[in-house]
This record gives C-alpha cells, sequence and structure tokens, in this order.
C-alpha cells in the first residue's frame, strides 16, 4: 500500500498532465501534427484523442470503483480506437474532453479515503485492479505522451536539417 504522500504525488503529477500535453504542443505546425517519431507511432494528432479516451473511460473506471469495490471496468484496446475513432479529425474537443475528465477526476482522487484506496476494479477476463496501481500508470501518462509528442515534432525539424 502507498503512503499518502506517495499517493499525493502520483495526483499532483496527474494533475499537472493537461499542462504538460499542452506544453509539448506549443507552436506546433500543420506538418507536426502528423509527425510520427517512426513508422507505427502515434503523430501528435493522434495522441491528443488517445488522451481523451483514455481519460474518459478512466475517470469512469475510478468513479464506479470508488462507489462500488469490485465494479465491472472497462477494457479497451488503444490502438483499435485509434484506428476506428476517426483520429484524423480536428483536437479541439478531445483536448477539452481530456482538461475537463482531469480537472473533475483530481478532486475526487484527492478526497479518496485509505479505504477507497484499496477498491478495485475487475475487467471482463477477470483482472482486477487497484485504484493504486491504476494511479501508477495514469500519473505519468500524460507526461510520457508529451514525450512522445516531442520525439514525433523534432523528426520534422531533423528532416529540414537534413534538407529533406
Amino acid at each position: 500500500m502507498m503512503t499518502r504522500d506517495e499517493r499525493a504525488e502520483l495526483i499532483a503529477m496527474y494533475a499537472a498532465g493537461y499542462d504538460e500535453i499542452v506544453a509539448s504542443l506549443a507552436g506546433i505546425t500543420d506538418e507536426e501534427w502528423e509527425a510520427r517519431e517512426a513508422p507505427g507511432e502515434w503523430s501528435p494528432r493522434d495522441v491528443v484523442h488517445h488522451m481523451a479516451d483514455s481519460e474518459m473511460i478512466t475517470a469512469v473506471g475510478f468513479r464506479l470503483m470508488i462507489a462500488n469495490n469490485g465494479a465491472p471496468m472497462i477494457d479497451y484496446d488503444q490502438d483499435h480506437l485509434a484506428r476506428v475513432l476517426h483520429y484524423d479529425r480536428p483536437i479541439e474537443d478531445s483536448l477539452e474532453a481530456f482538461r475537463f475528465a482531469r480537472a473533475s477526476t483530481v478532486p475526487l482522487l484527492e478526497a479518496m479515503t485509505d479505504e477507497e484506496w484499496t477498491h478495485e476494479g475487475v475487467l471482463p477476463d477477470g483482472r482486477r485492479y487497484g485504484a493504486e496501481t491504476i494511479m501508477t500508470w495514469y500519473g505519468p501518462h500524460a507526461h510520457k505522451h508529451a514525450d512522445q509528442i516531442r520525439r514525433a515534432r523534432a523528426t520534422v525539424n531533423a528532416a529540414v536539417a537534413a534538407g529533406e
């Protein structure tokens, strides 16, 4: 079990995630929106849509888990969502959905009792995940994707420098 300080650190990281994504997008060009670090990797546009999808699903999952220990959770294939949810669409609404999902979840996380932090959710295949485990994934989630955005954008600058 995590200490309250460890949980507070993850919550603070989670709370800062939206701003980290926005910072990684500062001054982005049209060409950079579609840049990919490598073939098969996500573009900054894909990452923004993924953040919205992932955060909305997780925000609901946290609420269900807190309200009912052992609640069913939604399992999803992020690559499937990226293929079928039209990630080529504009990003503004997805960026707002990501922002609001995080903004509305942070106070909930901060209010959770020690007992609520022991609650688990159950995926359709029977896997069980506790609130603390999920928070260890989602605390740094946006930061990792912000770094992915920066690396993808750097490929455009590297191509320009190489005269491509």
